[in-house]
């Protein structure tokens, strides 16, 4: 898929945890982001190093787009976004190569890591859409201070289908 440049409206910023800002933001209705489930974005804020960040939606959903931001002191990206209530976002991209191969009749095990749960939400909501996987398990591990801030989503998919399991693990710092 060819690079893009497309000016996106963020419509929606939630804050789970102090640890993770989620962005739902919009294409324009005549410019939507063709994209491959698993890719990310360079996210770019006027006057803000831009910062990449994988996509966290569903490419059936080409307009309405999520990203999991991690939120640090340290980063002036996520300092812009927590204190911005409709900031303007330019992208770049679709970039990576971390997809889902739709020919494989294969199940699928997804472990994803803290924040890492952003691509592989993506990746499960494709799967999901094209019903291509026999079982789809997803292993999300959590380090100490982090928390699995959409395990209510996950637990909804792991009561909803019957070929889908969600396991929520913590890591101690032993």
């Amino acid at each position: 898929i060819p690079a893009q440049e497309i000016d996106i409206k963020v419509k929606k910023i939630e804050q789970p945890d102090d640890r993770i800002i989620l962005v739902h933001a919009k294409t324009p209705r005549t410019n939507r982001l063709r994209f491959l489930a698993g890719q990310y974005l360079s996210l770019k804020i006027e006057g803000v190093a831009a910062q990449d960040c994988s996509i966290a939606s569903c490419p059936c959903d080409d307009m309405n787009l999520q990203f999991h931001v991690p939120n640090s002191s340290a980063n002036e990206f996520s300092e812009t976004l927590t204190n911005s209530t409709r900031a303007n976002i330019s992208i770049h991209g679709p970039l990576g190569d971390f997809t889902l191969n739709e020919d494989s009749p294969r199940s699928l095990v997804f472990i994803a890591g803290n924040a890492g749960f952003g691509p592989v939400k993506s990746l499960i909501e494709h799967a999901m859409a094209l019903d291509i996987a026999e079982t789809i398990s997803l292993y999300w591990i959590t380090t100490p201070d982090n928390s699995h801030y959409l395990g209510n989503l996950c637990r909804s998919w792991d009561d909803a289908l019957d070929n889908f399991s969600y396991s929520a693990v913590q890591a101690t710092e032993d």
